[in-house]
């Protein structure tokens, strides 16, 4: 039967692996971070520039388009840009989600090693 006895080296080694995972998932992040906010300004001149363009023509029965005309022709014409932001935003969510799931495991494993130096205390 194997023991899972847990060493404080143990403990310190796996401190130091989720260190460096929390520094390279943060670095990722500030990429991720950059690229969202550039999508999303792109994204919001590109409907601005569509809706603008459809306030100033009039549709195929010489009416000019409604507001909720303009918003969708602007979506439709912006469709790529669009689902480059919903696909940046599940990344974003994704890595900060990540962030939080490795705090936690540093705060389980400090937990652990808490447990462990009171063990040797004892």
């Amino acid at each position: 039967m194997a023991s899972n006895v847990v060493t404080p080296a143990q403990v310190e080694a796996r401190l130091y692996e989720l260190s460096k995972e929390l520094d390279d998932v943060q670095k990722y992040s500030e990429q991720v971070e950059k690229t969202y906010f550039e999508t999303k300004a792109a994204y919001e001149i590109g409907l601005a520039k569509t809706r603008m363009k459809y306030a100033s023509i009039s549709n195929a029965n010489g009416k000019n388009y409604t507001v909720q005309e303009r918003e969708d022709l602007a979506l439709i014409e912006n469709e790529e840009l669009h689902f480059q932001m919903a696909s940046i935003d599940a990344t974003v969510r994704a890595v900060r989600g990540n962030i939080s799931r490795i705090g936690k495991q540093v705060d389980i494993a400090r937990s652990i090693g808490t447990s462990v130096r009171t063990s040797l205390e004892i």
